[in-house]
């Protein structure tokens, strides 16, 4: 992970957990679209279309990247901060039940703390649809990777409309465990997220990964768009050299596949290994993933 320089005030705030001043900060009377970025790591934050004016003096969102912010009670118990859930850097508090939208959530961030970037930046962004095998494993390989934006566990490629997890696990659905990829390209290149997936399970087995069996845990790449698919089938054809058997990865654009649609899982399988890091099948199986990636990749 790479750190930027820090100046006196921002590490005040960011690595003393300190607080700007009410009214002061630059993103306080702020509507530019674009999106938040964690100034420390750069990690991707808030979008601008959750920031609202809340008049409490400090920037405010009523939601989060999924998977970019972490929650922890303060050693009072009275109020709940918010870090970075990729450098732990301190953001600011989250209140709920205020009432001032719909979500009912209150980010309350100091500007110092972020960076913004504008809409037409982010349009370096890029996602797509990976599975390969149980998606706790491929989830959270990628949360580690430099450039990953955001990773959500879903359902992809089958025929059922909004389908749930003992429907996918019946196997009935047609539809494959996937994670959402999305990542800044200018960052992480496409190529690079196909070098983490396929080092993070097996390609060459047909609807099984480990003990996991079923056409849920199929190893498949789904694509935003024609261009996507090109890579990724070039990509599979250079890498076949590395495999003694036959790639057997499922290749598509997604809304071609299906009812073209990715479906969020459940909130209980969004950042499963962060929150149940001791459950024997994490310890098993995702762990010794989620080190061999580390070991390969990290701040490379």
């Amino acid at each position: 992970m790479k750190l930027n320089n820090l100046n006196k005030d921002e590490k005040h705030v960011i690595l003393e957990k300190g607080t700007e001043k009410p009214f002061s900060g630059e993103y306080d009377k702020f509507d530019q679209e674009g999106i938040y970025t964690c100034r420390q790591c750069g990690a991707y934050l808030y979008r601008s279309n959750d920031k609202f004016d809340s008049g409490c003096g400090w920037p405010s969102f009523d939601d989060e990247i999924d998977g970019a912010v972490n929650k922890t009670t303060d050693a009072d118990g009275t109020r709940t901060e918010i870090t970075c859930n990729r450098c732990d850097g301190h953001l600011g508090h989250v209140f709920e039940g205020e009432g001032l939208t719909n979500k009912n959530t209150r980010h309350c961030v100091n500007s110092v703390s972020m960076k913004f970037i504008e809409k037409g930046e982010v349009e370096n962004i890029e996602t797509i649809y990976l599975g390969g095998g149980c998606f706790w494993c491929i989830e959270a390989v990628f949360k580690m990777i430099d450039g990953v934006i955001e990773v959500v566990s879903g359902y992809a490629g089958g025929e059922k409309d909004n389908p749930d997890y003992q429907e996918v696990s019946s196997g009935e659905t047609g539809h494959a465990e996937v994670v959402k990829v999305s990542f800044d390209r200018t960052i992480v290149s496409l190529e690079k997220v196909l070098d983490v997936f396929f080092d993070s399970h097996d390609p060459t087995t047909l609807n099984k990964q480990g003990n996991d069996i079923g056409t849920q845990y199929r190893s498949a790449i789904y694509c935003e768009n024609e261009k996507q698919l090109d890579v990724a089938e070039n990509y599979i054809s250079k890498k076949q050299k590395e495999f003694k058997d036959p790639i057997i990865t499922q290749t598509a654009v997604l809304e071609k596949i299906g009812t073209g649609k990715f479906y969020k899982a459940e909130d209980y399988h969004q950042e499963y290994f962060k929150n149940n890091s001791q459950q024997p099948y994490c310890q098993l199986v995702v762990a010794p993933k989620v080190e061999k990636i580390e070991k390969k990749y990290k701040n490379n």
